[in-house]
């Protein structure tokens, strides 16, 4: 393994030591260690956090301790209150940081759990250079964003690569975009900071093709690299995203225009199947060949028998499950990018392919349930928020109650479970969310007492890892194998404790609770094949390799009810 061989003393003259210590908990002693900075070019959505995660992924099976952050240039302090329209799945960290859905893909490649500090948008430098000023911290300096801003972005790098290897650092959107300025700006001084032999640039673009030309177009990329060179970044990798493999004659055509080696221009190609193929397709390209090469780095080549293993059962499976995801944003996927991901990832587990049916909630109310639900193996309602479509979710709930079809509820989906029992078990016929009916005679799920007096949206719900007792016997506790665990949440509302023990004794057992608040964390009904609901989001700690154990499980539980209509001759 690469360490660091001496260690350099940094610290900005012009930014308050005390106050950057209490932001970030580090030491100013730092170690010389590597940073690669990846940027877009072109277009937006050209997978960078892919790339990176990738990446990553390739470091890390050469033994190399890596992290990887997101820079992004939106004033918003984070994406918590944002719409999935605009910005799709929002990420929750084990801290409780509501981050891009990037950082998904960067702990799903790789092994280490990041933090608040992975993921930095504008609208949080601009807060924390805003409070220095009002406490005093520049001595009445004028405050500019050279240096002040700039610096606090080079502090978050330093903060960021604390203790490994390799930074990758993503900067979001694309380069040109004025918003992103200072972060450019940054980088370019950074790297004359600690040394441009510690420091790597590579840049993604687009090579468009044609088809009246018939051929791949360079100049995109060429004004890209132009772009990047007015900031005063030479990239030493070119990422060319194509949809048809580069020719060599292309790239020595990029090579000469854009001051690149030839071996440094690398095609990244459509995957034929998976995102997970990624990593081996830039290992083929010979990337992390030459990122080792630059940065000096002497880690021998990567092992990759896992990843491919994971490849191997994703594109050779036994079996095949259809299983129904119902919600409200059935028309942007990312909103549910890491339910997707798990739901693979169990797949990967009982080497079945999961075939994902998105159903709009809404449709449910209009329609025939059994014409929408009725060639299932396996429903699952993710979390949410808002009223639209929740009767739908309801239905839903109860059609694989009552058909012991598996069922596999996600936050909001555990208290849509917890309203259907109420009201077709109990009898409960008001039973609602006090989110969607305030004056409900019966709510069943009401707003946590902390979360009354909250008026301000971002960063105040409940959020981060807490732990959860499980209960022997149950469902969840042979998924686990293990008493205690530790799941993220994102929520406001909670399961009403007042109807626990009328729930308990008409069959919806409790088999999950916070060992501190009493909270209830995982409900199931008792007499069922697999019916589960969390009030946590366990897709946010699964990966290919891994797969989060109730994920596996749910998988496992509808390939059974696949095997065993199958064998019935039930068109189910």
């Amino acid at each position: 393994m690469y360490r660091p061989k001496e260690r350099i003393s940094r610290v900005h003259s012009s930014v308050n030591k005390t106050s950057l210590h209490e932001i970030f908990s580090v030491s100013f002693i730092i170690y010389p260690m590597k940073y690669i900075f990846i940027t877009g070019g072109v277009v937006s959505s050209l997978g960078k956090g892919l790339t990176s995660g990738a990446l990553g992924a390739l470091l890390e099976q050469r033994g190399l301790t890596t992290r990887i952050q997101k820079f992004d240039p939106y004033l918003n302090v984070d994406p918590g209150t944002m719409s999935p329209f605009q910005h799709g799945e929002v990420y929750v960290l084990d801290d409780g940081a509501e981050t891009d859905l990037d950082l998904g893909h960067y702990e799903r490649f790789t092994s280490g759990k990041l933090s608040r500090f992975n993921n930095l948008t504008s609208g949080q430098i601009y807060e924390s250079v805003i409070r220095k000023e009002r406490r005093g911290d520049y001595l009445g300096k004028t405050v500019q964003v050279i240096p002040h801003v700039t610096n606090e972005i080079k502090d978050r790098i330093h903060a960021a690569g604390e203790g490994v290897n390799v930074l990758i650092t993503e900067i979001g959107g694309t380069i040109g975009d004025i918003e992103g300025l200072p972060f450019t700006e940054a980088m370019r001084q950074f790297a004359a900071e600690v040394g441009k032999a510690n420091v790597l640039f590579i840049h993604m673009t687009l090579l468009p093709s044609l088809r009246a030309a018939g051929e791949l177009k360079t100049k995109p990329t060429q004004q890209s690299v132009a772009k990047l060179r007015e900031i005063g970044i030479q990239p030493d990798i070119l990422i060319c995203r194509t949809e048809q493999p580069i020719t060599e004659e292309i790239r020595e055509k990029i090579s000469l225009f854009c001051s690149v080696p030839k071996e440094a221009v690398i095609e990244e190609l459509d995957v034929a199947h998976s995102i997970y193929e990624l990593p081996h397709m830039l290992k083929k390209e010979g990337l992390d060949r030459l990122v080792t090469r630059f940065l000096g780095l002497d880690a021998p080549a990567p092992k990759l028998d896992e990843w491919e293993e994971v490849v191997h059962r994703l594109l050779n499976p036994k079996h095949k499950v259809r299983i129904g995801m119902v919600g409200k944003y059935m028309d942007l996927q990312d909103s549910y990018l890491s339910v997707n991901e798990s739901l693979v990832h169990g797949g990967i587990r009982n080497d079945c392919e999961v075939e994902v049916v998105y159903i709009d909630a809404e449709d449910i109310e209009q329609e025939d349930p059994e014409k929408l639900l009725g060639n299932l193996n396996g429903i699952l309602v993710p979390g949410g928020f808002g009223d639209r479509g929740t009767e739908g979710k309801i239905i839903a709930s109860k059609y694989a109650r009552e058909n012991n079809l598996p069922y596999f509820g996600l936050c909001l989906g555990m208290q849509i479970a917890v309203i259907d029992y109420a009201r077709n078990v109990l009898g409960l016929t008001d039973a609602n969310s006090e989110e969607f009916a305030p004056n409900t005679s019966d709510p069943v799920i009401h707003i946590m007492d902390e979360q009354k007096s909250i008026e301000d949206k971002g960063a105040t719900m409940r959020l981060g890892a807490c732990p959860c007792v499980l209960k022997k016997g149950s469902a969840a506790f042979d998924a686990y194998g293990k008493d205690e665990v530790s799941e993220r949440h994102r929520h406001r509302f909670e399961y009403n404790n007042k109807y626990r023990e009328r729930l308990e004794e008409a069959g919806l057992i409790v088999s999950g609770t916070n060992p501190e608040s009493d909270l209830v964390e995982i409900v199931e009904v008792k007499e069922h094949p697999w019916y589960v609901g969390v009030q946590f989001h366990p897709e946010f700690q699964s990966k290919p390799n891994k797969a989060h154990p109730l994920f596996a499980a749910f998988i496992e539980a509808s390939l059974s009810h696949s095997l065993i209509h199958a064998k019935e001759g039930s068109p189910k």
